[in-house]
């Protein structure tokens, strides 16, 4: 895996733990109000999307034609001015859930992730080969890579905005 990809992969995450890490279990499932999400489910989200990112990335290595496609300012996820309201399969549980069960799902997410980066035999297949991105279309796999840790930024910001509408001290 590129050095770079995983020092952002590493400090993003340090920085995500860094936020959660100090909350009681009462203020990880705390809701601003009934249509948000609590802490607790944007980080189960954030393992659900890392572990969807393995199938995408491995579907689009399957796919018999490569095509070159226009890079995309990947970077465009980190505006939260712009909702995505997240897939079905993506949304996170209704139950309670421990900082300990998250930090649990978080680092086996992490690791599958890693993991199955580093069984990828020809990386360069990774900027030839593309594969639909929801909201910001036809995405080169190592784009897909970037969003990892781009997308935990998003929710880093998100986490944030619910500690101070939840009045958590810092």
């Amino acid at each position: 895996m590129n050095q770079l990809i995983n020092d952002h992969l590493c400090e993003t995450r340090n920085n995500l733990v860094e936020e959660i890490q100090l909350l009681s279990d009462s203020q990880f499932n705390a809701k601003p109000d009934a249509n948000c999400w609590s802490i607790a489910q944007v980080c189960h989200h954030l393992s659900l999307t890392e572990e969807s990112f393995i199938k995408v990335i491995a579907w689009g290595l399957k796919q018999e034609n490569s095509q070159q496609t226009e890079r995309k300012n990947v970077h465009l996820i980190l505006d939260r001015t712009t909702k995505v309201p997240a897939p079905d399969f993506l949304e996170p549980t209704k139950d309670f859930l421990t900082v300990q069960q998250i930090m649990t799902l978080l680092d086996d997410s992490r690791k599958k992730f890693t993991t199955f980066l580093d069984t990828i035999e020809d990386p360069s297949l990774l900027t030839e080969k593309i594969f639909k991105h929801p909201f910001l279309g036809e995405l080169a796999l190592d784009q897909w890579i970037e969003l990892v840790y781009i997308h935990e930024q998003r929710h880093i910001e998100q986490i944030k905005e619910i500690k101070a509408l939840i009045k958590v001290e810092h």
